[in-house]
């Protein structure tokens, strides 16, 4: 209803399981006044139909437990709850209660069991939705930590690779799922970068998704062909200056982070260079070895074999600080470009209004998971470094990046299709 109070959807799993009408215990129930001033709340005691409502017991009639049944069957076959008032006469003529104080309150009873549901979470498998096909970064990522975290919440944690439309279709799902615990979604930085690029999402990337962490920071490679007589970019600048619009750059697609990357480049170093866009990452790469274009703003992943192999020269990478897989190559800060900081940010949500305790349990499990030596050596394997911050840190940064990528789009032109 319009309590506030979050775990209703997980409150009526049980319910789900067989509703016969009755109360069940441990439920929290709220009474509200029929102008809408909350009076008190409490918790079932699961005794009969006697509830504590703050300091004053109520027991509840027939006709108030038929009110709040059939609450229950709407919340239980899928409908959206509200809140119903009646007259005070009604309560009145329906309710004893110890304290007299409570004859005042015309109420309604509205089921908020998030704390108890999770203390038993998780009580069944958790789906973890990968908005990509199998193979590839996210799902690499997913698979690294998935685990460890299913042996610490003592249930399986199962991938569920939805690809499809810039991880749209697979985002779309985990945000309309119950906000239970039960699924939760991986994402890579399209998810901040989709808005700039996409006019009508059927979700809010921030406000349909309750944060959980950064779970792994993959900078991005500046990488270019060996031929390309520069060094650094200093000396990258200078020469697409004196190129103006012959410098190609390949990504694997328009709107991706290699994409946005070289146009934020573009405008911080004032240069101009030309976008030639692939379907996919391999063939723009084998095509940047070919020599066929000249430069790519890469997935660490992707290109740090190559670089290493000599068959592509790193020149820098674009991390807040420089990442131990290539501790040898500057970042783009060091290199004289300020503030010029791009990361695929891989991160974990769930749906909005996921009771917080449930956040903050698949939390602590990711964090130790992250911190286990095996997993923090395989992560560093692929480029990626563990991150594991709190909730509100990654809602912020979700925020930040959302609102740098509409700018880099606006100043490229880069309109929303």
């Amino acid at each position: 209803g319009d309590t506030g109070v979050d775990g209703v959807a997980a409150c009526f799993e049980n319910f789900k399981r067989g509703v016969r009408g009755e109360v069940m215990p441990g439920c929290g129930y709220v009474a509200r006044a029929h102008d809408g001033e909350t009076i008190g709340c409490g918790h079932d005691s699961g005794s009969g139909n006697t509830r504590n409502v703050g300091q004053h017991a109520v027991t509840l009639r027939d006709p108030i437990l038929a009110v709040f049944r059939q609450r229950v069957r709407e919340l239980a076959e899928g409908e959206s709850p509200s809140p119903v008032y009646h007259p005070r006469s009604f309560v009145e003529e329906n309710t004893m209660t110890i304290n007299p104080l409570i004859l005042l309150a015309a109420a309604v009873l509205t089921c908020v069991c998030g704390p108890l549901s999770a203390q038993n979470y998780p009580a069944k498998s958790i789906r973890m939705v990968v908005p990509f096909a199998a193979g590839g970064n996210t799902d690499i990522i997913a698979r690294i930590v998935s685990p460890e975290m299913s042996k610490q919440l003592g249930q399986q944690i199962v991938i569920d690779n939805r690809g499809g439309g810039g991880s749209v279709i697979g985002s779309e799902i985990a945000a309309k799922s119950p906000p239970d615990g039960y699924t939760l979604l991986m994402v890579s930085a399209a998810h901040v970068i989709n808005p700039a690029m996409i006019k009508k999402l059927p979700y809010d990337s921030i406000r349909d998704f309750a944060a959980i962490s950064v779970v792994a920071d993959v900078p991005t490679a500046f990488v270019i062909h060996p031929a390309l007589p520069v060094k650094n970019v200093k000396e990258f600048v200078a020469l697409a200056r004196a190129k103006p619009g012959e410098l190609n750059y390949s990504t694997a697609g328009r709107g991706t982070v290699g994409h946005l990357a070289a146009e934020l480049l573009s405008s911080s170093a004032k240069i101009k260079m030309v976008h030639v866009p692939y379907k996919g990452s391999g063939p723009s790469i084998i095509d940047l070895m070919a020599g066929h274009v000249q430069l790519q703003m890469s997935s660490m992943p992707a290109v740090i074999n190559y670089a290493k192999a000599g068959k592509l020269r790193m020149i820098a990478q674009t991390g807040k600080t420089r990442s131990p897989a290539v501790a040898d190559v500057p970042t783009m800060e060091e290199s004289g470009l300020k503030g010029f900081v791009v990361s695929s940010g891989f991160g974990l949500l769930a749906p909005a209004n996921t009771p917080r305790p449930i956040i903050d349990r698949v939390h602590g499990v990711l964090v130790k998971a992250l911190a286990e030596p095996a997993i923090k050596n395989n992560l560093s394997a692929q480029g990626a470094d563990p991150v594991g911050n709190r909730p509100e840190d990654y809602d912020a940064f979700n925020k930040t990046e959302i609102a740098k990528w509409l700018k880099v789009t606006r100043e490229a032109g880069i309109l929303p299709e």
